[in-house]
């Protein structure tokens, strides 16, 4: 057998700007579908807020005032049981909110009343929503109260934290508006005032009419439970 020559095939060396070239977009291109993922992910969420905001399902205008979103500060909160919580662990469900003092006046025994019933007006969807009952000062909560609030979530908290959160409308007191705040922990919509006497049937079902059009338009990406 003839010996057959060696055969070599001489390949170039990448040049060091070529290869930093190629990096970068390799680089480009992961940040690129890095935020297509991110996008995709926030669409719903967009889209809801977008429907609401904007398009405003049924071309009814809502009976609550949409406020800036504001989120929920980093502040704790102390339960019935005295068990201190971060205020941000209400995140995770839609929220209606009272704020008044531990010695509940006859306003806020209705406001909370009139929570329970919105809340069990919602049929099925009542589980996307949580009723809460803020307590801003040191008045203590009377027994035979406690027990009628079984199925809210009751949190002390102080009242200059709150004032970084809700607001109410010029010229009335905190403890005056029902408050609606989303899963993501941002108050966004104010219900009106209401006087010694409460809100009437009318008001009750425009303020059920609101909750209903937010629960649908947040329907594909809000789920029951935190």
């Amino acid at each position: 057998m003839l010996d057959e020559p060696l055969g070599l095939t001489v390949h170039s060396l990448p040049v060091p700007q070529e290869a930093a070239e190629a990096d970068s977009r390799r680089t480009s291109t992961g940040r690129m579908k890095m935020l297509l993922v991110l996008v995709v992910c926030a669409a719903p969420v967009i889209a809801s807020y977008f429907t609401y905001y904007v398009v405003h399902p049924g071309s009814a205008k809502s009976f609550g005032t949409l406020v800036e979103p504001r989120g929920i500060p980093d502040a704790k909160a102390i339960a019935l049981d005295g068990k201190a919580v971060p205020l941000a662990s209400l995140k995770g469900q839609w929220l209606l909110v009272s704020v008044a003092s531990g010695a509940c006046d006859a306003l806020c025994e209705k406001n909370l009343y009139l929570q329970r019933q919105l809340r069990e007006s919602l049929g099925r969807d009542k589980d996307r929503v949580d009723w809460v009952w803020l307590v801003d000062d040191a008045a203590p909560v009377r027994p035979q109260l406690a027990s009628a609030l079984s199925q809210a979530t009751v949190l002390r908290v102080d009242a200059s934290q709150l004032a970084q959160w809700l607001a109410p409308e010029a010229g009335h007191s905190l403890h005056e508006h029902l408050y609606v705040v989303d899963p993501m922990g941002r108050w966004m919509m104010r219900f009106p005032a209401a006087s010694t006497n409460g809100l009437d049937t009318a008001a009750a079902k425009n303020m059920k009419r609101d909750l209903e059009r937010l629960l649908r338009a947040s329907a594909s990406w809000d789920q029951p439970g935190r």
